[in-house]
This record gives C-alpha cells, sequence and structure tokens, in this order.
C-alpha cells in the first residue's frame, strides 16, 4: 500500500479488521473521498481517463457555483438519460426548488445541523404519508437511493404540498427555534396528509406505493 511506502496520508484511511477466507485480517479502509484521492495519486497511464473525469467533474462543479443554472440543466438532462419522462422531470424539479426554499428557511429558523433537517422531514412525512422516509424507502426496497426520484406523481405531489404548507406556515407565523419548526412541520404535513386521504377516499386506492422507478429495463417507469 502506498501509505506503506511512505506515501501521501489519505483522511480516512482507517485499519479495519475484516473477516476472509483466510480469517479476519486488517486492511485499509477508504471513504469515496479517499478513494477518488487515492485513485488521484496513482501514476500508472491506466489511471488516466478516470483523472481526467475527476478533473471534467470539478470543473463543471466550479461552472455551477458561478451560475446555478447550469446545475439544474444537468440534472434534467440526468434525469432524461435515465429514461425519466418530461411531466414526471417537471414534478420533479419543482419539488426541489420547493425542499430548497424549505431548508433555506430551517436555516435561517433555527435548524442548524443535518440531524435536525432528518427529524422534521420525517414529521413532515409521518403527516403527509403516516410513515418516515426511512419506512417509505423500505417498502419501495430502496437502500441508498434517493426516495423522490422512486415516487410517482401523487407521492411527489402530496409531499410538494407538505413541504410547501411548512415554508408557508414558518413565514407567516415567522417561527423561530427547533420545537416551533418541528410543530409546524407536523402541521404543514397533516395539511397534506389530509388532502390525501380524501383523494385515496374517492380513488378507493392507497396513495403510498411500494412502486419505484426501474432501471435497466426497456421502458423505465415508475410500475
Amino acid at each position: 500500500m502506498l501509505i506503506e511506502q511512505g506515501g501521501v496520508q489519505f483522511v480516512p484511511p482507517l485499519m479495519l479488521e475484516l473477516g476472509t477466507s483466510g480469517g479476519k485480517q486488517k486492511m485499509y479502509c477508504w471513504n469515496t473521498e479517499g478513494i477518488f484521492r487515492l485513485i488521484q495519486s496513482i501514476p500508472s497511464p491506466k489511471a488516466e481517463p478516470f483523472k481526467r473525469w475527476l478533473a471534467k467533474v470539478g470543473y463543471e462543479r466550479l461552472q455551477e457555483i458561478e451560475n446555478p443554472e447550469l446545475a439544474t440543466k444537468r440534472t434534467r438532462m440526468l434525469y432524461k438519460l435515465k429514461g425519466y419522462p418530461e411531466d414526471w422531470i417537471e414534478k420533479r424539479m419543482r419539488g426541489i426548488a420547493i425542499r430548497e426554499e424549505l431548508t433555506d428557511e430551517w436555516k435561517k429558523r433555527g435548524a442548524s445541523a443535518q440531524k435536525d433537517y432528518e427529524i422534521l422531514t420525517a414529521e413532515i412525512s409521518k403527516a403527509t404519508f403516516g410513515i418516515t422516509p426511512n419506512q417509505y424507502k423500505k417498502l419501495k426496497g430502496l437502500k441508498r437511493e434517493n426516495l423522490r426520484d422512486h415516487m410517482d406523481d401523487f407521492e411527489l405531489i402530496f409531499n410538494m404540498l407538505g413541504e410547501r404548507a411548512t415554508t408557508e406556515i414558518h413565514r407567516n407565523e415567522n417561527s423561530k427555534g427547533f420545537s416551533k419548526l418541528k410543530a409546524d412541520a407536523r402541521v404543514g404535513g397533516d395539511i397534506a396528509g389530509g388532502a390525501r386521504k380524501k383523494l385515496e377516499k374517492r380513488l378507493g386506492r392507497s396513495i403510498v406505493t411500494k412502486n419505484n422507478f426501474v432501471l435497466g429495463s426497456k421502458k423505465h417507469k415508475l410500475k
């Protein structure tokens, strides 16, 4: 390993004991960032294509910082390449904008950590759909995938309603502090949840579904 040869010190590596066919052995392990740094340090010509790709991605990120509109365009293109229909993409992009508005309000009004955002998001989800995001992902059979990328039209719409209602409640009541934000999130989700239940009663079926967007099929769709 490079570290044993006096190479670059990566952050991490972590020395972890892993089970192998030959018994437990200690191995250096990196997170994703560490792996990228490791690849950049490899002098082999075989690593050059990956290094060029990393440079390209870094350059595109700088462009997006200077012009955020480029990030939106690239996101649309990525969804299109994955096979999502245009009308779904429009809803998803609108949902992203609504989500960003909400998290901006949370940041300004007292939610300071990622864990705060997760708790507040879970409150909206529980009130809107009756389950937390983690439970929703389990229902759809997802692991690391983005839950919202696997929602159908109605799921996206009610998710947007819950988050948009919460944002407006924060602004209307000039909410401050995590406890008040959490209470608002529950109310915003209740508004969306009430609308969902009325629609479900009329349709005779649940809006909350295990169906998700299937990749690798001839027709990418929410099945």
